[in-house]
C-alpha cells in the first residue's frame, strides 16, 4: 500500500469539517504543563541566543584569523555569518509562524 493510499484512507475515516466538534478547539496544555512547557521554551531561547553569540564570535575570530596567507578560513568565517545569521532568524519567528500555521 503506497503512502498516499494510507493518507486518503485517514482522511475518509476521521473527516472533520468546519463546525464538527474540535474543529475550531483552542489549543490547551495538558494538566500541570502550564508552567513547564512556557519554562522549556524560554530555556531554549536562551540557549539558541547563547549559541548565536559565540557563533557570531566565532566567525569574527576565523576572519580575524585568516586575513592574511589564509583566505580559505576568512572566507568560511564570513559564510558562516550567514548560517548564524539564519538560524537566529528561525529562532526568532518560531513563535510567530507555528501558532500561525497550526490556528
Amino acid at each position: 500500500m503506497s503512502l498516499m493510499h494510507a493518507l486518503s484512507d485517514v482522511v475518509a475515516i476521521a473527516p472533520m469539517a468546519p463546525g464538527d466538534p474540535g474543529w475550531d478547539a483552542p489549543p490547551a496544555s495538558p494538566p500541570g504543563m502550564e508552567t513547564i512547557l512556557p519554562e522549556w521554551v524560554g530555556w531554549a531561547k536562551y540557549v539558541a541566543i547563547g549559541a548565536g553569540i559565540l557563533g557570531l564570535i566565532a566567525c569574527g575570530i576565523m576572519m580575524m584569523v585568516g586575513r592574511r596567507n589564509r583566505s580559505h578560513l576568512s572566507a568560511e568565517g564570513a559564510s558562516g555569518l550567514l548560517w548564524v545569521l539564519g538560524g537566529l532568524s528561525v529562532v526568532t519567528l518560531a513563535a510567530g509562524v507555528v501558532p500561525a500555521i497550526v490556528t
